[in-house]
């Protein structure tokens, strides 16, 4: 239930965000506004660190370097939804863009990809996917 609540917040948030940074944008330039976005991010998650005062950096040694450029795939990620929300308009760029999450992690799971355990996709996950896909193109009409 927690995991659903914090999924459902994550998801508000990424909207709000990429209509706040296509704002943003428009007045100063999408790379600007990436790392505007990207400096003010890391702030929040410092002061957030500091207050919570979780201190668990001895395993950092221990994190494989490929997973420490996750974060900076933040920057592809806002500049890809800036450039589509201006160009798509929200709706559809959080459509194509939860496809594009959902097809990628059917990938990575059917393939054991990065650590993660081994998923077996069957039909009903076909048809989820094929399904929002429809629902993007009735969307666009």
């Amino acid at each position: 239930m927690k995991g659903s609540l914090f999924a459902l917040a994550g998801g508000a948030f990424l909207t709000l965000q990429g209509v706040a940074n296509a704002r943003i944008s428009a007045s100063i330039g999408t790379w600007q506004t990436a790392t505007i976005t990207q400096f003010t991010g890391f702030v929040a998650a410092l002061l957030i660190l500091l207050l919570v005062r979780d201190a668990k950096w001895r395993g950092f040694r221990q994190v494989k370097p490929l997973y420490l450029i996750g974060g900076a795939f933040a920057a592809i990620i806002i500049f890809s939804n800036i450039t589509a929300i201006q160009q798509m308009g929200v709706t559809l760029t959080v459509s194509a863009l939860l496809i594009s999450q959902l097809c990628l992690t059917f990938v990575i799971d059917s393939r054991g990809w990065l650590g993660v355990n081994k998923q077996k996709m069957r039909l009903p996950q076909f048809i989820g996917i094929a399904m929002m896909i429809a629902g993007v193109v009735i969307l666009k009409l």
